[in-house]
């Protein structure tokens, strides 16, 4: 089955309770290092791009990206690594020290390496990435790291960290734990809250398929088998992810369309974020919604990034305001769509106004509106037509602006404009079952009326509810008596 996204009210409640948040983050840490430059020309000793480097940029990696993002939303991260006493590592000391909502808990002994992936970018694109790696070579304590956190994230990237001590830690501190997991054997893990694949990562611990929703409820159901976890969260890129319970059914909850431009880190920010909601109370199933609205924002990033609280607000808002201007269109296209919609025998529904100012008296009307018929369309004026009817300085809201706001209410279908005098030649042309105008209207009134009754429709005249109109609001915001 599929699930809805969060709305933006949710949203903004979500980011509220997650603030502040304790979450504990433990794994594997690395200096994540992008190469800038510019390639013009092809090397005349090998058939290889020549890079012309212009800026280096680092900052944490693995572990550390997810620490980050946790920080970014507004939690408080609690890190916990091991690095080497070299020059990677005091960069990263530096990074980390930086981070206000960091908590430091990095063990740096003596005969460790700190892991170092190197990207070399042109035009946006990867040409080659060099990794730096040994193994972690001292035991990590997890145990003053998991004291006092909400949740715990465990992020192994198969350099030693996350070992059986520390996960043995984890699983005595009482909070959930998530895993972002490595290799064939996630048994090892125990009975954690969640454990986080890709599908690539559970396609190659089950062994079987995962190109379907079928193939990943088959793939998720064998892994929950082979595993003590309470639940198993799949990512899917594009496809968004799918969840599994324990004695559950399977969930799948799409991708959000967004232009990919780097997807170095998506999965950190996917971790942080599905942490942070839980740390925050939220149910599992917004946990996995919060975290596809956060992936899908960083993937627009360059580089190993972070996403905010603002950019999530306004990524949904835009979602919104997308749905919104798809329901408007231009005479023609609507024309054809209602002649679409009368083919399937539906009702169509026709009004107009200017709807300068939105107030809880036009969503009434227009909710009645719609419960006359199939199919509603709203014609507001242009801003021109508004002048010439209410004077200057109306409308107060541009048409624009009226349109995507008519747009977002589940009550209208359609929205388009019109600059006569009178709706007359749009009403001719798309031919209504229902014209509907407000009470204050007598039937006789109705511009248009004899029309729709002469091909058979119907005018219905709508209440609207006392003490709301634009007029009364622009003078309350004056600080007039209207």
């Amino acid at each position: 089955m599929a699930d809805h996204a969060l709305n933006l009210g949710e949203l903004q409640r979500l980011l509220d309770d997650a603030r502040g948040r304790s979450v504990a983050c433990v794994g594997d840490l690395m200096l994540d290092r992008y190469v800038y430059g510019e390639v013009s020309r092809v090397s005349p000793e090998a058939p290889i791009p020549v890079l012309k480097t212009q800026r280096t940029v680092v900052m944490p990696g693995g572990v550390g990206n997810v620490a980050r993002n946790v920080a970014a939303l507004g939690g408080r991260a609690r890190l916990g690594a091991v690095t080497g006493q070299d020059a990677a590592g005091d960069s990263l000391a530096e990074l980390v020290a930086a981070e206000a909502d960091i908590e430091d808990f990095i063990a740096r002994p003596a005969d460790a390496t700190t892991t170092v992936k190197t990207r070399y970018v042109a035009s946006g694109q990867q040409l080659l990435r060099q990794d730096d790696e040994a193994p972690a070579k001292a035991a990590f304590d997890g145990n003053d790291v998991f004291s006092d956190a909400s949740v715990i994230l465990l992020s192994d990237y198969a350099k030693g960290v996350i070992d059986d001590p520390v996960i043995e830690a984890a699983l005595k501190s009482g909070a959930p734990v998530v895993v972002d997991p490595k290799g064939r054997d996630f048994a090892r893990y125990g009975a954690v809250a969640v454990i986080k694949p890709n599908a690539s990562e559970l396609a190659g611990a089950t062994g079987l398929p995962v190109g379907t929703d079928a193939e990943i409820e088959t793939a998720l159901a064998a892994l929950l088998d082979a595993t003590t976890a309470e639940a198993i969260v799949v990512t899917r890129a594009g496809k968004g992810m799918s969840l599994a319970r324990r004695g559950g059914g399977v969930q799948h909850f799409p991708g959000r369309a967004r232009e990919v431009f780097d997807v170095s880190g998506a999965g950190d920010t996917c971790m942080a974020a599905l942490g942070l909601a839980l740390a925050a109370g939220r149910s599992l199933e917004d946990a996995v919604r919060f975290a596809i609205l956060a992936s899908g924002v960083v993937v627009a990033k360059s580089g190993t990034a972070v996403v905010t609280p603002q950019e999530l607000i306004e990524a949904e808002m835009s979602q919104h305001a997308s749905l919104a201007y798809a329901k408007v269109s231009p005479v023609d296209e609507l024309a054809a769509e209602v002649e679409g919609w009368r083919r399937q025998g539906l009702r169509v529904g026709f009004t107009n106004g200017c709807f300068d100012i939105l107030h809880r008296g036009h969503v009434a009307y227009l909710a009645q509106a719609r419960g006359w018929c199939d199919r509603l369309v709203v014609a507001l004026n242009t801003d021109a037509s508004v002048r010439r009817l209410k004077g200057e300085g109306r409308p107060v809201n541009d048409l624009d602006s009226r349109a995507a706001v008519i747009g977002g209410l589940a009550s209208v279908d359609r929205v388009t404009a019109f600059d006569d005098p009178t709706p007359i030649a749009l009403i001719e042309r798309l031919r209504p079952d229902v014209l509907v105008k407000g009470a204050d209207y007598t039937r006789e009134g109705v511009v248009g009326g004899d029309l729709v009754e002469s091909w058979g429709g119907e005018v219905r005249l709508a209440t609207f509810e006392d003490g709301y109109s634009t007029t009364r609001t622009i003078a309350k915001l004056a600080g007039e008596t209207a």
